[in-house]
């Protein structure tokens, strides 16, 4: 995941260019099931979108967080981001927001306006 640009050698960017790419990942900066869309910005310290920006050297593509949270105290992030939700209540919470962002992709799909989009989900606390 840390490579992620790497799969930009598959795609012809003459078809493509970065405003066509909707990139859905984690984030430890917004709570477990929380969705937040954005388009361009830097990586955040994320390592697939610092790899994506710099296989593009562009950074203005579409962006899907799915909130996970932070680790518990004592936990590495590797060991947190890596491992799985702990408890069913925190794994339904995951999907649920797994489920929004699968449905924010569907709207881009169906060519909803990006702005609408963010709207939409944007403002949910919780999907």
């Amino acid at each position: 995941m840390n490579n992620s640009g790497a799969v930009m050698r598959y795609t012809s960017l003459r078809k493509y260019s970065s405003n066509d790419i909707i990139v859905v990942c984690d984030t430890l900066d917004l709570p477990p099931g929380v969705i937040r869309i954005k388009k361009g910005g830097s990586s955040a310290g994320h390592n697939g979108l610092k790899s994506l920006i710099a296989h593009l050297d562009d950074s203005t593509f579409i962006r899907v967080y799915i909130g996970i949270g932070r680790p518990k105290a004592g936990e590495t992030v590797v060991e947190y981001v890596l491992g799985k939700p702990v408890g069913k209540i925190e794994q339904q919470i995951v999907q649920e927001g797994i489920d929004a962002a699968t449905k924010a992709v569907v709207d881009f799909i169906h060519e909803i306006p990006l702005g609408e989009v963010i709207r939409a989900y944007n403002r949910k606390v919780s999907p």
